[in-house]
């Protein structure tokens, strides 16, 4: 399996800290936020990683090639160049050379959470998982709305709140049928419909017409933390639990 992180965007709401800094390249505790999902990739058997990189990609790149040079992991880097003009389902897109008809994991890279979730996430005996944690929701999450058999009918930020189960963590497992369908998908939302600033949930949601879902694991019980302004990471400080610190 591998593990795709999308780590192209600016987090111009986390300014002045991704000023010099790409997001994922900030510190909690003594982690960088890519180095603790990287540590918890490696840790559960993940050996091959496929990140997408665009702002300040050389810092990525340098941080991953210095900080995993003997870990036995590999690594390939894709840069996004349009990355100040497009959206995540773009740099999804770039991925697809290296995920499509392929096992995948995808992560955002900004993530703060318990590394137990991606353990969860490995061993769970569906083959397609989508992290979902609990909590009142307003307009900026991305909602999940399931019906009453547990499955996914809507994933998008503009369902009604009071609709949804809960949020996507931003994690999802997925197997060589569904990224083949994905791709499929991503090949006309890009190509003819030039969709390229719009989220990748747009995708699953496209798909779950077709017969294309997730199964749903809710690690609600398990630590994880947005980190969208200043103030949400200076509350990730107090919040985080002494055992991940």
């Amino acid at each position: 399996m591998k593990a795709v992180i999308l780590a192209a965007g600016t987090a111009s709401r986390l300014r002045p800290l991704t000023l010099h800094t790409p997001k994922c390249l900030l510190k909690v505790g003594e982690r960088t936020l890519l180095q603790r999902s990287m540590d918890a990739l490696i840790k559960a058997g993940i050996r091959e990683f496929v990140i997408v990189t665009g702002y300040l990609h050389q810092q990525i790149e340098d941080f991953v090639g210095q900080t995993y040079e003997n870990s036995g992991a590999s690594f390939r880097f894709i840069h996004n160049k349009d990355y100040e003009t497009t959206n995540n389902i773009y740099s999804l897109w770039l991925a697809r050379t290296e995920a499509d008809g392929e096992e995948v994991l995808l992560l955002d890279s900004d993530l703060l959470y318990d590394a137990e979730i991606v353990k969860r996430i490995l061993a769970d005996k569906h083959e397609n998982v989508l992290a979902l944690i609990r909590h009142e929701l307003g307009e900026e999450e991305m909602k999940v709305v399931m019906n009453d058999n547990g499955n996914i009918v809507e994933i998008s930020k503009t369902c009604l709140p009071t609709l949804a189960a809960g949020e996507s963590l931003g994690i999802e497992r997925m197997g060589k049928t569904y990224t083949t369908a994905l791709y499929k998908e991503l090949d006309g939302m890009m190509n003819l419909e030039h969709l390229e600033n719009k989220y990748y949930e747009l995708a699953f949601q496209r798909l779950i017409a077709k017969g294309f879902s997730f199964s749903v694991l809710d690690v609600t019980d398990l630590f994880s933390c947005e980190l969208d302004t200043v103030e949400d990471f200076e509350n990730a400080k107090e919040r985080i639990p002494a055992h991940l610190f």
